[in-house]
């Protein structure tokens, strides 16, 4: 019988976050760089487009127009998913648990990164990046203040591959009343550890992958950047904070600069993997705005980009991903690999 080795053979990992499984299969990926490799001819974008509704002094698509910004700019979404306006609601009656539904009141707010549309986050310098996390500290801060504002997601959709349908550098906060569900289900796995250990689950976590070393990709004084043991992406990451901060709002003016840094030579890393433009979804993972402190949470970024052998060929959760649970051939240990050697200059800018 042959001796059990991760880099061969088929197994599951558990992901503490969400008390979930995922499927490895690296014998089917032996060298997940082999196969198709070629680029995707990126067009070339101007400074300002007169066409795009994010452009500083452009009109947008409600009618309203932009104003002269220069740097960040803050609007609410024109197309919401959710609605400021407090609705009367009577639950209906009759027991029957099938049929549950109840309002949800919240906030969409669209963040442009930079007036100059040709950019993204690693094209940005290091300060630029930091007005961003300048201004996502400042709008979980006055978002989450709000008595009836639960939650605040703060993500980005990068690339048209992740159905974003305006290249502008920009990303979008979604506060709401209530707690998402994957938020919740996550919530609920810290505090059951925390209340354990009274310790955060990523603060231990984390020791023991700085101690392996692994899987980690970049790291400086206040954040490190891995591939965590249970991704399901084949090049998916995560920002985790060395202290164990709730949120953004506790960060200090030393860790919110060394977010920018550490945020610039991830997504440089990732332009690098095939040179282009790297699509993701990215968002940030915090305490809720509930007027608890949550002493569990501890700050976290996930990046969950498709990209897998090349520019043009992704990794699809289709078949068994959906009706089973999730799979992957790369494992995290070669995907960190590979994202640890590439450069943190970007290919534009050699």
């Amino acid at each position: 019988m042959q001796k059990f080795s991760r880099q061969d053979h088929p197994h599951r990992r558990y992901n503490p976050l969400l008390g979930e499984w995922i499927l490895v299969s690296p014998q089917r990926a032996k060298r997940p760089w082999q196969g198709q490799q070629e680029k995707n001819v990126e067009e070339e974008r101007p400074k300002h487009d007169p066409h795009c509704y994010l452009c500083a002094g452009n009109e947008r698509i409600n009618g309203g127009r932009n104003p002269d910004y220069k740097g960040t700019y803050v609007f609410d979404n024109d197309f919401p998913a959710l609605l400021q306006e407090e609705v009367s609601f009577i639950k209906e009656c009759g027991g029957n648990s099938f049929f549950r539904l109840k309002p949800e009141r919240g906030i969409n707010k669209v963040i442009c990164f930079s007036e100059d549309h040709s950019l993204t986050l690693p094209l940005m310098d290091v300060e630029a990046v930091r007005k961003v996390v300048d201004v996502w500290q400042k709008e979980y801060r006055e978002l989450g203040s709000l008595e009836y504002i639960n939650h605040v997601q703060i993500f980005e959709n990068k690339g048209s591959a992740m159905g974003c349908s305006n290249p502008h550098p920009h990303g979008q906060i979604w506060a709401q009343s209530d707690i998402p569900s994957l938020v919740a289900r996550t919530q609920y796995n810290l505090k059951k550890y925390y209340d354990t250990r009274h310790t955060t689950l990523l603060q231990d976590y984390l020791k023991e992958e700085l101690k392996s070393g692994e899987r980690i990709v970049l790291e400086n004084e206040y954040f490190v950047a891995l591939v965590p043991f249970w991704a399901v992406w084949p090049y998916e990451t995560m920002i985790i904070s060395k202290r164990p901060a709730p949120s953004i709002a506790t960060f200090i003016e030393e860790e919110k600069l060394a977010f920018a840094e550490i945020l610039k030579d991830l997504t440089t890393k990732y332009d690098n993997l095939f040179e282009i433009s790297f699509p993701y979804s990215a968002g940030m993972h915090q305490a809720p705005t509930d007027g608890d402190y949550h002493s569990e949470w501890h700050f976290h970024m996930h990046f969950y980009p498709p990209l897998l052998r090349s520019a043009t060929v992704r990794k699809f959760m289709v078949g068994y991903e959906m009706l089973a649970e999730a799979q992957r051939d790369i494992t995290p240990e070669q995907s960190a690999e590979i994202l640890r050697n590439l450069s943190t200059v970007h290919y534009k800018r050699r």
